[in-house]
């Protein structure tokens, strides 16, 4: 279900944005990524660009979210350097966000239109990795 922003989500663009302004320098570091873990840090990262596939800053700021301890995200955004503003996920971070934090919300769209979409309404239909698991006994 698509909700409208929290001030909270604000909040978390603007760190986003700041680390964007901040850290992101030249072609390495383009994107900056912010979230809210469940017990209200927020966690911020940088892309690490490489013509090898380097990761998203979304998918950096997971692992630094685990270093740090928080391992349940409640939201998430990514902001372009050189102020483009939020940029929705790729389809590879869709899909690492939905598999580790189906709860998930995102912080989508463009100046009057950012919004807060759960996860799997960004990936419908798709395919859950946990699903294919065995179970534990």
């Amino acid at each position: 279900m698509t909700t409208q922003t929290h001030p909270d989500d604000h909040e978390l663009i603007e760190a986003a944005v700041h680390v964007a302004r901040t850290r992101c320098r030249g072609d390495n570091h383009t994107m900056a990524a912010a979230a809210r873990a469940r017990d209200g840090r927020i966690i911020t990262a940088v892309n690490a660009y490489h013509f090898t596939g380097g990761p998203c800053a979304e998918l950096v700021l997971i692992g630094v979210a685990a270093a740090q301890g928080a391992y349940d995200l409640d939201t998430i955004v990514a902001v372009g350097d050189r102020d483009r503003g939020v940029v929705p996920p790729c389809g590879r971070c869709r899909q690492v966000l939905l598999d580790y934090f189906p709860a998930l919300k995102v912080i989508v769209g463009a100046d009057d239109r950012i919004r807060a979409m759960h996860i799997n309404e960004l990936l419908p239909e798709s395919y859950i990795w946990a699903d294919h698991q065995l179970d534990a006994e």
